[in-house]
Parts: structure tokens; C-alpha cells; sequence
């Protein structure tokens, strides 16, 4: 066996995966405005959606982000995207996690005034993404009812695209979402007695 015999099967290889790959694509010419979910007990999920917000803001998109639990803290993403005044409406409404403001019917009103806010994003058509970065907490603790949300979003402008944020998605959120993602943990700083770090965690 000569020395070109694996290089020639692996172009042999790669050019029936890239055939059957562009035919594929061939097939793929729909657009739609995406209901996207980021879940699970892994970190990532609001620095995924962050990720997508700064790409809408590389092709001139309008964004907005409603923020349903952080609040308080002055994070690093919130002070990048809100360097794009005409771009991005950043919202940070939340007080913090329930167990900090061990006081239920104030989350639920803070949870509340973030959905107004939310709501009247959902309905503009100028906007390309509005991200719910936590809401999936929310809905979990039933500080806002889900029947509003999914209906407030299935109305929304053809186009536009929704990313949920938050561990313990519902089942029905899952349901009618168009890409789901579950980031799971398998190793965190945390439990080693690492705290949470800038440029990290925030």
C-alpha cells in the first residue's frame, strides 16, 4: 500500500459526503422567523442568544433583549450591546433570583412589567430577534402564565426570530420551538470553589 492511498480514500471520501451534502442543501430554500430555546443545567445559554444578538448586529438587524431575572448586575454583554444605541434595546427588568428576593409576589410583578416590555418587542417588525433571556424561569415558577406567551409569540411579525433562554424549558415551550438546545453540565468551577468570574460568568 502506497503513501497516496489514504490521502486518495479520504478525497475519495470527502467528495461523496460533499455531494451528498450539497444536494441536501439544495433542498433546504425555506426562511422563516425561528422560535429557538437554549436549556438545561449547563452554562451557555444567555451567552449563546448574546452570540446570536451580536451577529444581528453584524448584518444591521435591530434587536431587542429582555432580561426576566438578572437585573442587578452590571454585566459585561449588557455594556457591549449597549454600545449599539440604534441597534439593540437592552432591558434588564428582573431583581435577581428568587432566593434572593424571597418575596414571591415581587417576582411576579417585576416578571410582569419584563412581559409588557416583551410583548410590545414581539409586535414590532422592526426588530429581527428578541431575546427572552431567562424566561424559562419564569414560566417555570408560574410568575407568568404560558398561554399569553406561546400566543403573544406565535403572533408575532413573519420574520422575526425568538430565543428563550433558561434551565427546565416546558414542555409545551419545547413543543412548538423550531431549534431546541440543552447545554449539559459535566464539570463546573463552582463546585471546586471557584466564584464566578469576569469575562466568564459576566
Amino acid at each position: 500500500m502506497t503513501e497516496e492511498d489514504p490521502t486518495q480514500r479520504h478525497k475519495d471520501k470527502m467528495a461523496k459526503k460533499k455531494a451528498s451534502r450539497d444536494k441536501l442543501m439544495a433542498k433546504k430554500q425555506g426562511e422563516k422567523g425561528l422560535l429557538i430555546v437554549h436549556t438545561g443545567a449547563g452554562k451557555g445559554k444567555s451567552s449563546a442568544a448574546f452570540g446570536m444578538a451580536i451577529r444581528c448586529v453584524g448584518h444591521g438587524f435591530k434587536v431587542g433583549i429582555v432580561q426576566f431575572i438578572k437585573g442587578a448586575w452590571d454585566t459585561a454583554e449588557r455594556r457591549v450591546l449597549e454600545g449599539f444605541p440604534d441597534l439593540v434595546t437592552f432591558k434588564a427588568m428582573g431583581e435577581g433570583f428568587t432566593w434572593e428576593t424571597q418575596d414571591r409576589e415581587r417576582d411576579i410583578a417585576a416578571a410582569g412589567r419584563a412581559w409588557e416590555v416583551a410583548r410590545a418587542m414581539l409586535e414590532d417588525d422592526s426588530i429581527r430577534m428578541v431575546i427572552l433571556d431567562e424566561i424559562n424561569i419564569a414560566l417555570r415558577y408560574d410568575y407568568l402564565a404560558l398561554d399569553p406567551v406561546l400566543a403573544a409569540i406565535a403572533a408575532r411579525p413573519e420574520g422575526q426570530h425568538v430565543v428563550m433562554t433558561g434551565r427546565n424549558a416546558l414542555a409545551p415551550v419545547i413543543e412548538v420551538a423550531d431549534l431546541v438546545t440543552e447545554m449539559t453540565l459535566v464539570k463546573h468551577p463552582f463546585r471546586s470553589g471557584i466564584k464566578a468570574q469576569p469575562g466568564v460568568e459576566f
